[in-house]
């Protein structure tokens, strides 16, 4: 019931909706009711590629909570809105038992994000993964994320 996601063109899109059979148009502000009510995995499937297909980063930039790098958590989110944009995931999080610091490892895909690889950090000479958290703007191998692009699901 709390799944849900916003368009490009700005219409809200919950898969609530969608598991009573209705269908949003490209915009997502338009619903008809199109198809028998499924809750199923595979319902939920055809949602996620609908959400694919018409929204991005540039929608979910806006509508994920802002974040800060000290209070990191699994599951933020680096993300960068446009056309094109690009976004990383916080999937993991280790901190030394001893200095306290804390190393972050980051996953990634393209569109539709269906296959999630690690990321490499380019800082790490010996091939390394985990990233220290950044003081300024974060590096990845692809892309640059300014140092107030951290984000968190609401």
């Amino acid at each position: 019931d709390d799944i849900a996601f916003n368009f490009t063109e700005g219409g809200r899109v919950p898969f609530s909706r969608w598991a009573k059979g209705e269908r949003p148009s490209p915009s997502g502000k338009v619903w008809k009711k199109s198809a028998a009510a499924d809750k199923s995995y595979a319902s939920f499937r055809k949602y996620m590629d609908n959400v694919f297909a018409y929204a991005g980063t540039a929608s979910l930039e806006k509508e994920l909570n802002s974040a800060s790098v000290p209070d990191l958590q699994i599951g933020d989110v680096f993300i960068k809105g446009g056309f094109p944009g690009h976004a990383v995931l916080v999937a993991d999080l280790a901190e030394h038992a001893v200095t306290k610091a804390k190393r972050i490892l980051l996953i990634q895909s393209y569109m539709p994000a269906q296959e999630m690889h690690v990321l490499k950090n380019p800082a790490n000479g010996d091939g390394s993964p985990w990233y220290a958290l950044p003081d300024g703007d974060l590096m990845t191998p692809e892309w640059t994320f300014p140092k107030d692009s951290l984000k968190r699901w609401p």
